[in-house]
């Protein structure tokens, strides 16, 4: 049950007070947080990544100013596949993903080494086939997951692109704990103007931050102007059990691609 940070800034800023901050909430976090960790951040050249094992709050490294940031410090499930390749967050041309959560009873036919890994692979199909939205990709990728898993303990998704930052947050115990945040902030003598998405609010770098607790069982975009759009019914997101009239309810065999794979394909049970 990890912790992650997405911000998105009008002109390159320094990181190194935002990701100072992040490790002492992982430090101090009641859930272990030290299997590692990593940071991705937007170049002229696409996404540059930096990862590790150590500890977030044991590393020293910081990544340079940037416009876009992601970070991700680990505490991988039952103290399993601590291994480098595993850490968050994961990238390609146009995306940067994390998660944080933890699923159980998932029947989905997705190759991957973690769960994580999995999310991501069928987050990059679900964006290929609904060209390039990404938006209707983490939907899709939240309603498929949460229909495929006997239960859902949490399924935070956060991802950054060039521009905006997309989240879906769900949990189904432990409010406080997986509760997700947002703010926005305004260009001034403070710093630039931000867009910022994290697991808790951060206090040290900005105070005049005004943080948004984000509903249970919604997703949205915080775009570059600041508006934050949702989706979603919170309302029904208190148990995140698939319900009676869901149409992934109590059948956990692949039906016809909605996971991205053709209908014969074998299911996978796993938990992520």
């Amino acid at each position: 049950m990890c912790r992650m940070l997405g911000i998105q800034a009008d002109i390159p800023f320094d990181p190194t007070p935002w990701t100072r901050a992040f490790a002492e909430h992982c430090e101090a976090s009641p859930e272990y947080q030290g299997h590692g960790w990593g940071v991705t951040w937007w170049t002229d050249h696409g996404w540059r990544r930096y990862r590790t094992l150590r500890p977030i709050w044991e590393d020293r490294f910081v990544p340079p100013p940037t416009t876009g940031l992601l970070v991700h410090a680990r505490s991988a499930f039952r103290n399993e596949g601590i291994e480098l390749d595993n850490n968050m967050p994961f990238v390609d041309e146009e995306l940067a993903f994390a998660f944080n959560g933890e699923l159980h009873g998932v029947r989905l036919a997705v190759p991957g080494d973690t769960g994580a890994a999995r999310l991501f692979r069928l987050l990059g199909r679900f964006v290929a086939s609904g060209d390039g939205d990404q938006g209707a990709a983490i939907r899709r990728l939240d309603s498929v997951v949460t229909g495929r898993s006997r239960y859902v303990r949490a399924l935070n998704l956060l991802v950054a692109n060039r521009r905006d930052l997309i989240f879906s947050t769900r949990f189904g115990e432990d409010e406080d704990y997986f509760t997700m945040h947002a703010t926005t902030l305004a260009a001034g003598e403070a710093g630039p103007g931000m867009r910022i998405v994290a697991s808790e609010p951060l206090r040290a770098p900005r105070p005049d931050a005004e943080w948004r607790p984000l509903p249970n069982g919604v997703g949205g975009t915080l775009a570059p102007d600041g508006s934050l759009r949702l989706w979603g019914d919170s309302r029904h997101a208190g148990d995140s059990r698939p319900s009676g009239d869901s149409p992934h309810s109590g059948d956990t065999r692949p039906s016809a691609n909605d996971d991205g794979s053709p209908a014969s394909a074998p299911a996978e049970a796993s938990t992520l």
